[in-house]
């Protein structure tokens, strides 16, 4: 794929070759040297400077590996980079491959498929499509602020409700709000599944972790609209991070919260620290937290995951404030539950395996 041909006014002239949906490089790759991206947009956004890097791209519907472990084996993700600017952001390194930073470029140039409606009315109407479901919020969230411009996200919802297509969404975004009337419209007649994602109901932490996404009271006013509708919502309560959010009383807190706002199912994650996530999150808790560096340092000595006897602790906690708080283990409907369940969706592999070490 080339960027230069994918402008929305394409320049003549040719680029390198450069997939959208991105494999990851090989290890002693460091990014895909002399790419020329299209000029950024100035858009408003969840940072001082946000722009969008507007593209055509050639799919939109994106095969899982084989090898994943996610339940789910189809995405679509309209938009690479997210103006919410999580500090922990697994995400984070798929930026390097289009030889973008890790950390502000991540949080400020936002790459948008502006062509993702017209790409996917096409995508489902193809003879090889089976009306499998469609996971998206796997990436980035597709109701980031950028979508507040894009409407791609309107556009999509419509083309799926058409074709009765399944699908699930998991965001941090409150503008899924707007499309609640596509959604109620898309679950008449097709398997349909919403999760939101909190990981505390701390301000001060969604503040200073989650600087660009919408406070965690006003997600949980999502999660009680689609409570109202019927259709329900699930919560990702991720990432539980070490020294910050993992206290009991903390833990407590958050899982009353969603239990009061009528969260349908909580599955807690916590947090991992993958490449670019890793050095962009160690460096904001030098900042911000210098003394559980030394914590940190040991609790990911062996790499991106947090020790099992910590997890099962943790994982405890959670467990127990679900009871109290009387958020059984029992699942939404199957017929709701698209993908074997929205809410671990946006983990990945990553979040997966880490549940599954237990």
């Amino acid at each position: 794929m080339r960027w230069e041909q994918q402008r929305v006014k394409p320049p003549v002239g040719g680029a390198p070759e450069l997939p959208l949906e991105l494999p990851e490089p090989p290890p002693r790759s460091g990014g895909r040297a002399g790419l020329r991206l299209p000029e950024p947009v100035p858009i408003e956004a969840g940072t001082a400077e946000a722009y969008a890097i507007e593209i055509h791209a050639k799919s939109i519907i994106n095969r899982v590996p084989g090898e994943s472990q996610v339940p789910f084996r189809w995405t679509v993700n309209p938009y690479r980079g997210c103006g919410h600017a999580c500090r922990y952001c697994f995400a984070r390194r798929t930026h390097t491959y289009l030889d973008l930073d890790a950390g502000h470029d991540f949080d400020s140039k936002i790459v948008v498929k502006v062509n993702a409606g017209t790409l996917l009315r096409k995508e489902l109407a193809g003879s090889r499509w089976a009306g499998e479901p469609i996971a998206m919020g796997t990436n980035t969230d597709p109701y980031q602020r950028a979508e507040g411009r894009y409407r791609l996200m309107r556009e999509i919802i419509a083309e799926l409700r058409d074709r009765a297509n399944p699908f699930s969404i998991l965001t941090k975004g409150t503008l899924i709000l707007r499309d609640v009337d596509l959604i109620v419209q898309a679950a008449e007649v097709a398997p349909v599944s919403v999760a939101v994602s909190v990981g505390s109901v701390d301000e001060r932490l969604w503040r200073a972790v989650e600087p660009g996404a919408p406070s965690p009271q006003r997600r949980l006013d999502v999660v009680r609209r689609f409570a109202d509708t019927g259709i329900g919502c699930s919560v990702l309560m991720a990432p539980i991070l070490p020294g910050l959010s993992d206290a009991p009383e903390q833990i407590d807190a958050t899982v009353r919260a969603l239990a009061e706002a009528g969260a349908a199912n909580v599955t807690p994650l916590l947090l991992h620290l993958r490449p670019g996530a890793r050095e962009w999150f160690r460096a904001w808790l030098q900042r911000e937290h210098p003394k559980l560096v030394p914590s940190y340092a040991r609790l990911y000595r062996e790499g991106s995951y947090l020790p099992q006897s910590y997890q099962r602790e943790v994982l405890a906690l959670v467990a127990d404030a679900k009871r109290r708080h009387g958020i059984g283990s029992s699942r939404q409907p199957a017929f709701r539950d698209v993908g074997a369940g929205a809410a671990r969706s946006a983990a990945e592999e990553e979040g997966v395996r880490q549940l599954s070490l237990l």
